[in-house]
C-alpha cells in the first residue's frame, strides 16, 4: 500500500494527495496517517513537495471528504448506510460505535474523531443523518481537520524519510491509540526543542 501511495504521489503530485484524502475520509480504505507522514517526509531536503502547499491541498482534500460524507448522511439516511455501508468498510458494528460516541460527545466527536480510525469515517455521516446545521458542522470538522493535517505533516517533515516506515510499524504492531500518543508527544518535543534553540540563539546575540 505504501509503495502504491508513493507511486501515485510521484506521478500525480498534489492531485493524488487531494484525491486519496478525499476518498479516505468518505470510507475507501486509505492509511491516512501513513499517507500524511509520507507527504510530510517528501517536503524535506529538496523533496518534490512543499510543506505549505501540501498543507493546503491536504486540508482541502480532507474537507472535501468530510462535506461529501455529511451530504450523503443527510441525503440517504441511516438505513441506507447500515445496508450498503459495508462496501466501503462502514460495517454496522463500526456505525454503532461511532453513533455511541456521537451521542455522548456530540460534534466534538467530529473534531477529534480524525485520530480514531473506525470512528472518523462515520461521524461525518452521522452528523448528516442527525441534521446538524451545516455551518456548525463545518466549524467542528474544519477545526479537527486543521489540527490533524498540521500534526501529521509536521511529524513527517521533522522525522524525514524514515517517517512512513516508523508510522507503519507503530500502526501495525502497537495500535492507533499508541500511535496518536507518540505523534502528539513527538510534536510537543519538537516544538519545545525548536523554541529552546531559538531562545539560546537569542541569548548569544544579546550577550
Amino acid at each position: 500500500m505504501l509503495d502504491d501511495i508513493l507511486l501515485l504521489i510521484e506521478n500525480y503530485g498534489y492531485i493524488a494527495l487531494f484525491g486519496l484524502l478525499a476518498v479516505g475520509i468518505v470510507g475507501i480504505p486509505v492509511p491516512d496517517e501513513i499517507l500524511m507522514t509520507t507527504v510530510g517526509s517528501l517536503t524535506t531536503n529538496g523533496g518534490p513537495l512543499t510543506l505549505g502547499m501540501s498543507f493546503v491541498v491536504s486540508y482541502a482534500g480532507t474537507m472535501t471528504g468530510m462535506i461529501v460524507s455529511y451530504m450523503l448522511g443527510k441525503t440517504v439516511g441511516k438505513p441506507f448506510l447500515y445496508r450498503y455501508g459495508k462496501w466501503v468498510k462502514l460495517t454496522p458494528q463500526r456505525l454503532d460505535l461511532a453513533e455511541g460516541w456521537f451521542k455522548k460527545y456530540g460534534l466534538w466527536t467530529v473534531a477529534f474523531g480524525y485520530y480514531v480510525p473506525g470512528v472518523r469515517h462515520f461521524t461525518c455521516y452521522l452528523a448528516g443523518v442527525s441534521a446538524v446545521t451545516f455551518w456548525k458542522y463545518l466549524l467542528y470538522a474544519g477545526t479537527g481537520a486543521l489540527i490533524w493535517c498540521a500534526s501529521f505533516l509536521t511529524l513527517g517533515h521533522f522525522i524525514g524519510t524514515n517517517a512512513p516506515k516508523i508510522m507503519n510499524l507503530v500502526h501495525h504492531y502497537m495500535g492507533i491509540s499508541v500511535a496518536v500518543i507518540i505523534v502528539l508527544a513527538a510534536i510537543g518535543i519538537l516544538i519545545y526543542m525548536r523554541y529552546r534553540k531559538r531562545g539560546a540563539s537569542r541569548q548569544k546575540t544579546t550577550s
